[in-house]
């Protein structure tokens, strides 16, 4: 098995100089270097080494309570110690205020490093984000620090016994009980939704305040501690039992009359509960990059290794000399720096702040390119290794069987290419992405980009005359997406000067 090692100059390079996030006027790329080691470091030496047991071994419901396979709650107490949770945290609670592309360069190497634990913990920054932007002083004041500490993990429980994708019919109810509410109802599907490494758990909840559809849902902050000191009314009644992801511990949550206050407006929930989602898609296209990157370190260093067959001139031959090998060697490197730089963009975007028309349009399609490129290339490494790749001892099946949940999770990748088709195609956010894709031929002087951005225009134009145009929403998404890659991998070549290794950035853009 080969050890994990962070791509931490892969990450630096992509945000700094394709994704231009040394053009921002508060990011500093020494200071990201700096702590991207660090982080670096401790997940190759503490966090990685918990991966494959924690597989073997799970999550177990006892009594009602979920334990964590051994030493995820040390290794846990660790990444609290060091201040790892608090990294984008406001610094008035607590918080060192990095930006959210500090926390790029750090989800993507948690996730490399074992996507169940950041899993688990992941969700912290989506939570502050909306006590931020909807909670009251007195919410901020309560909540934000002990998130930041990594006394509190938070959870997002929204998906319900029929009522997956359809919101709204969604039926746990809030009732106001005096000064608080109460929760009755279930969530299946909730990741860490109990465990045993952080002191407390606090749940996000949507639930019905009234019977008008989405209208009618509200958001709640379900702390697993009632104000006066006791457990509340929320049971785990099962984990389930998945393909992959073994020690992130998917719950099923009994909510019985649990107490809650409500954050932000009654029947606006769905606003409030989007602020998490969307950072949550991010996280998730940034997990499908690292699961690529993860199946490129190892079948590139297994293949120039293993001896098998001769070249040409008669001499023995590694693997990453024959040719088919490593046609998919370069693939699988593409499709991590590719959706990396995608990720990047959306994020340095996202950070600058003067686009969020782009933004929008940019968040379904990395959140479906990303994650089907983390599964093509897990594919792709078991088939550079032949047999071995299929055993557990080279960790690629465990690669792929985590890597698949991510075209499912934070919506399913056929409701995000419906909504681009939908939705984006006809308004500001499909304008500012053509803007966007014009300039970038502009500068590059590429010419696929142009013919790229030809076909889609006209894909973009028929879309328009359709009454449904879902249908044709796969299509969309691919030509979306093909039409960003040229833009892409222009880009990349232009900058491979910047990286250590410019002949195989070169090669496999």
């Amino acid at each position: 098995m080969k050890p994990f090692q962070a791509p931490l100059e892969d990450i630096l390079f992509s945000l700094n100089h394709v994704a231009g996030a040394n053009t921002l006027p508060d990011w500093d790329a020494e200071i990201a270097s700096e702590i991207g080691g660090h982080f670096a470091s401790f997940a190759e030496g503490e966090i990685a080494p918990l991966d494959e047991p924690g597989d073997v071994q799970g999550c177990r419901l006892t009594d009602g309570r979920v334990s964590m396979p051994d030493g995820f709650a040390a290794v846990y107490r660790a990444y609290a110690e060091q201040g790892w949770p608090s990294l984008t945290a406001p610094e008035a609670y607590g918080g060192q205020g990095m930006g959210a592309l500090m926390l790029a360069v750090t989800s993507e190497i948690f996730s490399g490093a074992n996507h169940s634990l950041q899993m688990v913990t992941g969700l912290v920054p989506g939570a502050v984000r909306v006590l931020m932007s909807f909670g009251t002083a007195d919410q901020k004041s309560r909540h934000i620090p002990p998130l930041a500490s990594g006394e509190t993990i938070a959870t997002m429980c929204l998906t319900e016994p029929g009522a997956g994708s359809d919101l709204a019919q969604v039926r746990c109810r809030a009732e106001p009980v005096g000064e608080s509410w109460q929760i009755t109802g279930e969530k299946i599907f909730i990741s860490g939704g109990d465990q045993d490494m952080s002191d407390r758990i606090l749940h996000l909840v949507l639930a019905r305040t009234s019977d008008s559809g989405i209208k009618g849902l509200s958001l709640f902050l379900c702390p697993c501690t009632r104000s006066d000191g006791s457990r509340n009314l929320v049971t785990v009644t099962r984990i389930e039992e998945k393909m992959g992801l073994h020690a992130s511990p998917t719950c099923q949550l009994a909510f019985e009359g649990a107490e809650a206050e409500l954050i932000g407006e009654e029947g606006k929930g769905l606003m409030a509960m989007f602020t998490m989602m969307n950072h949550a898609r991010v996280d998730v296209a940034l997990q499908g990059v690292a699961h690529a990157a993860r199946s490129y370190d190892i079948a590139s260093s297994y293949a120039a290794e293993r001896v098998q067959g001769r070249t040409l001139d008669g001499a023995p031959a590694t693997l990453d000399q024959h040719a088919d090998v490593r046609r998919m060697l370069d693939e699988i490197d593409g499709l991590a720096m590719t959706g990396r730089a995608m990720a990047h963009l959306a994020c340095v975007t996202m950070e600058r702040g003067d686009n969020p028309a782009l933004v929008e349009f940019l968040t379904p399609l990395i959140k479906v390119h990303c994650t089907e490129a983390g599964i093509r290339a897990a594919e792709l490494g078991m088939q550079v290794l032949g047999g071995y790749g299929y055993l557990r001892e080279y960790r690629l099946e465990q690669t792929y069987r985590d890597a698949r949940i991510t075209a499912i999770y934070e919506g399913a990748n056929g409701i995000h290419e419906r909504m681009l088709a939908t939705r984006l195609a006809s308004g500001a956010a499909a304008d500012a992405f053509e803007t966007y894709v014009a300039s970038q031929a502009a500068q590059t002087q590429e010419a696929k980009i142009l013919s790229q951005l030809a076909a889609w225009r006209a894909l973009r134009t028929r879309l328009a005359t359709l009454k449904d145009p879902s249908p044709l929403a796969h299509e969309f998404m691919g030509a979306s997406r093909e039409t960003l890659l040229a833009c892409i991998r222009a880009r990349i070549a232009l900058v491979a000067s910047h990286h250590p290794d410019p002949t195989r950035i070169l090669r496999c853009s």
